[in-house]
């Protein structure tokens, strides 16, 4: 079991993979700069242990959505740039300054926030200024940013470091998706015209999410911010096949893997109902193993209804009731080849078989982004090279994120 925790469920992080996922971004949108998104606890992976090793692999920006999530990385001694995705609350601009974070900048109110902060601090703080060009959450219109800019410039302490926007469908296949995506990008090259003609230099131009960076060249700009497909999970199959078509062999390699074990195992005669609401019979008798997982480790309880399946002994099984809060149950089959202590794998590999993020994704009617961001805090992450002492007993000190 991992270390600091009695119950044997964890999640594997594979750092190697998502360094190596960075890279293939890189190579992809050179000679634009890398912009690694750790949001989210770097969307369930852990995220000043993903931090370092994107910046390691190449990264040159890390960006977050809120200042907490900021202030964490730096308390770990991360010194990179930092970009928050949007606006500081007003109570939140001290510290986003005094924590050397680029804050994005979309209305008047922030701009009010940010200069006391830098009077306060003694700072000429760098922001980054956000235009809407069709995802309509935050963001300048684009025929108001050439007049925001001067705002910006004639604000005591602030200074534009960076103009950016957020594509809505990049990673959407059909006509009306590439439409839209390529409309988003001639109102950015218009709103980066008005901020040149008043006189100011835009600074990092960037427009491109992990969708983008894949499919649209045109998007890349000076800096890509990659976030699904750096944790090695594509937005779409319209995406993979871009990928495919244009990576020159090279794919994304998945970095989360959900483990657990067997601890208890009944034989159960067709026709029982197992778990909460007893809501399917067995259709014949069955060995039904319990495992130590559930939604309150991120695991919804739709799963069952939704035809979840998990891996033990290299063989796929499905779930014999609904998911509970700290548990769920598996129909091994009527053959008895399953034992206590056996690995389950919820999602990732077993032998010569997979789960895989996306598909749990179709099983849920969601993307890969909610997938991998519901798995729990009590779930410890274990990085990969700490796997193989996980399963003979136990972890080094210092494995557990």
């Amino acid at each position: 079991m991992p270390e600091g925790t009695l119950r044997p469920t964890w999640a594997e992080v594979d750092l190697d993979a998502l360094a190596s996922n960075v890279r293939l971004a890189r190579q992809v949108a050179a000679p634009a700069a890398l912009c690694a998104v750790v949001k989210a606890d770097g969307y369930g992976h852990g995220a000043v242990a993903v931090a370092r090793s994107a910046l390691d692999a190449g990264a040159s920006w890390l960006a977050v959505a809120v200042v907490d999530e900021a202030i964490a990385l730096r308390e770990a001694g991360i010194d990179a740039p930092i970009l928050l995705l949007s606006d500081p609350a007003a109570d939140a601009a001290e510290a986003t300054l005094a924590h050397s974070v680029t804050a994005t900048v979309s209305s008047r109110g922030v701009l009010e926030a940010l200069e006391r902060a830098a009077g306060q601090l003694g700072v000429e703080a760098t922001v980054h200024l956000k235009v809407d060009t069709g995802m309509h959450r935050l963001g300048v219109a684009p025929e108001e940013t050439g007049s925001f800019a001067e705002a910006v410039r004639a604000t005591p302490g602030l200074r534009i470091g960076g103009v950016f926007t957020h594509l809505a469908v990049a990673d959407g296949d059909s006509p009306e998706d590439r439409e839209f995506t390529e409309l988003q990008l001639r109102r950015f090259d218009e709103a980066l015209r008005a901020v040149r003609a008043v006189g100011i230099d835009p600074g990092l131009r960037h427009a491109a999410n992990s969708a983008a960076t894949l499919v649209y060249p045109a998007s890349h700009y000076d800096l890509v911010r990659v976030g699904i497909a750096m944790y090695g999970e594509v937005a779409s199959p319209a995406v993979g096949a871009a990928l495919a078509a244009t990576g020159k062999g090279r794919v994304l390699a998945p970095v989360l893997s959900l483990h657990s074990r067997v601890v208890a195992l009944r034989r159960l005669g067709a026709g029982a109902r197992p778990s909460y609401g007893r809501l399917r019979p067995l259709p014949s008798g069955s060995v039904v193993a319990t495992v130590p997982v559930g939604y309150g480790d991120g695991v919804p309880r739709r799963l069952f209804d939704a035809g979840g399946e998990v891996l033990i002994g290299g063989r796929r099984r499905p779930l014999a009731g609904v998911v509970t809060m700290d548990q769920l149950v598996v129909d091994c089959g009527s053959d008895g080849d399953v034992a206590l202590g056996d690995e389950v794998v919820l999602f990732g590999s077993q032998g010569d078989e997979r789960i895989t993020v996306s598909e749990w994704a179709r099983w849920l009617g969601t993307v890969n982004h909610e997938v991998l961001t519901l798995l729990g805090a009590r779930v410890p992450r274990v990085a990969t090279v700490d796997a193989k002492a996980l399963r003979e007993g136990g972890l080094p000190g210092g494995a557990r994120r």
